[in-house]
């Protein structure tokens, strides 16, 4: 099975997994999937976050995710099951998984990739001069 493929049947079958569709459980269990493949899952994914929002940022993945969907969120106590309605953990569970889809398309894709961490390192030429 592809990484894609994985990632697919976790959207479609999140309960199989023993996610309940809330946003925080659903970034742990990413982040256990990609240790278990020796950070290889999601390697880029940052790099390929900030260039599509054209801004540089210090925020992990799973904080800039949520940013991308909702701008004006504080992120203080973003883990807290309550910190968003059941409503907006959908919205951030299926967003989440659209743009590691999306993701995983630009990473499969050497030119994709090449070009994507070619702008990623203008962005960042500034800060290491």
């Amino acid at each position: 099975m592809t990484d894609k493929q994985t990632i697919q049947d976790i959207r479609d079958h999140y309960e199989e997994y023993g996610l309940n569709g809330t946003y925080y459980p659903t970034v742990m269990f990413l982040m256990g999937l990609d240790v278990g493949r020796s950070n290889g899952l999601l390697r880029g994914f940052i790099e390929w976050l900030v260039v599509r929002q054209n801004e540089r940022s210090s925020a992990y993945w799973h904080q800039l995710v949520l940013l991308d969907l909702f701008p004006d969120m504080r992120l203080n106590d973003w883990k807290r099951t309550d910190h968003l309605t059941p409503d907006q953990h959908r919205q951030a569970v299926e967003h989440l998984f659209a743009l590691l889809l999306e993701f995983l398309d630009v990473r499969n894709d050497p030119q994709d990739l090449g070009r994507m961490y070619t702008r990623y390192a203008a962005m960042s030429k500034h800060l290491w001069e």
